[in-house]
């Protein structure tokens, strides 16, 4: 069974039936945020999660990468865990195993990702990351169309990247390929966790995870300098934008979009990454990176096409 089938999303009715008595498919985070559709919700994600990283750049020499991410996991988990007040009771093994695993691998991603950012630009960077997405979409889609949907992503990727990473950090880059995995990683348990736990909650439970799992690391880099009152309000501002709020929105959105389009749409991020660099980092944009976008946008609108001409042929199932 491919990821993308096993993404299929729960009806209206037998979300409303989990989210417990007397809810309805429209309330908690779901119901404000649906308006906006699947694609919507992941775009959204994906514009907060890229400025939320350029203000990680330039708040990295006050609190070094792993404080970063230390104040990131932390002030995302209790925010979430305050906001969803998710049940402890009535999950099974498999449950909990679905969301320790999913806590970890987004304590992986992040750890990974912002000490590949602290050797090497942050457009580099997510470039490089990009490719778990992309192998995924490859790894999980039964339709050759999507394939051509892919590669044209691929050559945008690296073409963004200058045709060729040579000058930069090999250590750098090692850190961004393995994020890149861990992002792969992340998008098949966000999907799985979404099914298992009902709106946020299993997001909410993940995140304090991997907050138990990097808060030490953070203290034994940076020690007092993350009580910092400015240290700990950026890290509360990236916190908020690059995970309270598009792991929410991603999260809901893999609820109705196949794992192999969401993939896909990752492509986007490197695009979104330029532009937050540009306004807040003050990196300008060549023309072939402006070409490199024009390709992703492109591979992007592929297959959301793709997946609306198939979603006319082909009902989900119900849950």
């Amino acid at each position: 069974m491919s990821t993308s089938d096993t993404a299929a999303t729960p009806t209206s009715s037998s979300r409303a039936a989990a989210a417990g008595p007397g809810a309805s498919a429209e309330s908690g985070p779901g119901g404000r945020w649906g308006s906006l559709g699947p694609v919507g919700l992941v775009l959204a994600g994906g514009v907060s999660v890229q400025f939320g990283g350029a203000l990680a750049v330039t708040l990295m020499p006050r609190a070094g990468a792993l404080g970063v991410v230390a104040l990131r996991l932390l002030v995302a988990a209790v925010v979430l865990l305050v906001v969803c007040r998710p049940r402890l009771r009535g999950h099974s093994r498999a449950d909990w195993g679905t969301v320790v695993v999913f806590g970890v691998t987004m304590a992986a991603m992040n750890g990974l990702f912002y000490q590949a950012v602290a050797r090497i630009p942050l457009g580099p960077a997510v470039t490089l990351e990009v490719l778990g997405p992309l192998a995924l979409s490859v790894l999980a889609s039964r339709r050759a169309v999507n394939l051509i949907w892919a590669g044209l992503a691929l050559a945008g990727v690296f073409l963004l990247g200058g045709g060729g990473f040579g000058g930069l950090d090999p250590l750098g880059v090692a850190f961004a390929l393995g994020a890149g995995a861990m992002w792969a990683a992340y998008i098949v348990f966000s999907a799985r966790t979404g099914r298992r736990f009902p709106q946020a909650d299993g997001l909410a439970l993940a995140m304090a995870v991997g907050a138990l799992l990097f808060v030490p690391l953070g203290l034994i880099e940076s020690g007092t300098k993350l009580l910092d009152p400015v240290t700990l309000g950026l890290g509360a501002a990236v916190a908020l934008l690059s995970s309270v709020l598009p792991y929410t929105l991603e999260l809901l959105a893999l609820r109705k979009l196949p794992a192999a389009t969401f993939a896909i749409l990752m492509s986007l991020e490197p695009a979104l990454a330029a532009a937050a660099g540009f306004l807040i980092l003050d990196q300008a944009l060549t023309t072939t990176e402006a070409a490199a976008i024009a390709l992703v946008i492109a591979a992007s609108m592929g297959a959301v096409r793709t997946q609306v001409g198939r979603g006319k042929v082909k009902t989900a199932p119900e849950a």
